[in-house]
């Protein structure tokens, strides 16, 4: 009995393997160092398995404009030490409408597309969602610098990025310090703090301005740096969160109330850019290779995750419900390294 069992759950395994002939893989919404290492493990890990492989390019945009290429082992060749994403990538309005999707839907179906890997963000995810709901297997894979995707610890690129703002507020800090000025950056992240934290700490600022902590009561700031210059310091670092904002005019109001010259740095889209690191190439690499096997098991509507050092998935719906916060341990020590 035992015996058969195992025969038809193998015979079940292969019918669902058989049911899956060709997959595709997008890129979709912000780019991020690492996009590359992960389609190159999509593709060659699915090619490995015996399909057929179809890259879209420019994201769902690409996809209602039937953008669809074939790719080979050899198509992925030398990519995976560069930044950006090969399939390039755009946002995409259409694709929140109802038309948009059944139309997206219909383009896989005529392509013979029967399961898509998208590396993107939660508005990527939610395009997913959509596909899986009108019978296109879909996985998605966490690619954005700003590590708000709550149900995995880690997303595809903010290693980079992370460790490039880290380089530039360090350089910021050199000319900061040789003025004795007040020095206002500004990090990317939307409206999640993590790249302004981990900077904050790394690059030893006095300030760490978090959109999920920060009051705006700029008059603690300004206090600070006084109390600060009459310690001694000769320099005062803040680190601000894109979700923040304003750093200019922050920075001029600042300098009125101390009559310390004050001075905002915006890094901006340089944080996107770049030869991706070793732990974004592997994570990302892991991450493809995993998506392409859980999608060659007929598993659909899922987002694969890195938690607790294993790599896991995740149905999407439950993973855009999801919640994520800074850890509080983490930025109470933030606070206290910066006195």
């Amino acid at each position: 009995m035992a015996e058969n069992k195992t025969v038809d759950k193998e015979k079940y395994l292969d019918e669902i393997e058989d049911s899956i002939r060709t997959i595709g893989v997008l890129t979709s919404g912000g780019d991020a160092p690492g996009m590359n290492a992960a389609i190159r493990a999509v593709v060659r890990r699915a090619l490995a398995k015996g399909l057929k492989v179809r890259g879209i390019r420019r994201g769902y945009h690409g996809l209602l404009k039937e953008e669809i290429i074939d790719m080979s082992a050899r198509d992925v060749s030398d990519i995976i030490e560069r930044g950006g994403t090969v399939l390039q990538t755009a946002r995409c309005k259409t694709m929140r409408t109802e038309e948009g999707q059944q139309k997206a839907a219909a383009i896989c179906k005529k392509y013979g597309i029967d399961g898509l890997v998208v590396i993107g963000g939660d508005g990527s995810f939610a395009g997913a969602q959509k596909l899986a709901n009108l019978g296109v297997n879909t996985i998605g894979i966490p690619g954005t610098i700003d590590l708000d995707i709550a149900c995995t610890d880690y997303t595809i690129g903010f290693d980079t990025a992370v460790n490039t703002a880290m380089e530039a507020i360090d350089k910021v800090r050199d000319t900061s310090t040789s003025h004795e000025r007040c020095s206002i950056i500004e990090v990317m992240g939307r409206n999640a703090g993590y790249i302004a934290l981990w900077c904050g700490v790394a690059n030893g600022a006095e300030d760490i301005l978090l959109p999920e902590k920060y009051d705006f009561n700029e008059q603690n700031i300004i206090n600070n740096i006084i109390n600060n210059r009459k310690r001694g310091k000769t320099h005062h670092i803040i680190i601000n969160a894109e979700g923040i904002g304003h750093s200019t005019s922050m920075a001029r109001r600042i300098e009125a109330a101390t009559g310390i010259e004050t001075r905002a740095t915006i890094l901006g889209y340089m944080q996107r850019g770049g030869s991706p690191t070793c732990k974004d190439r592997f994570y990302a690499s892991i991450m493809g290779a995993y998506a392409a096997d859980i999608i060659c098991e007929g598993k659909s509507n899922r987002v694969v995750g890195y938690q607790h050092g294993e790599f896991v998935d995740f149905d999407i719906e439950d993973a855009l419900a999801m919640q994520k916060t800074i850890p509080e341990y983490q930025y109470q020590v933030s606070r206290i390294l910066s006195l």
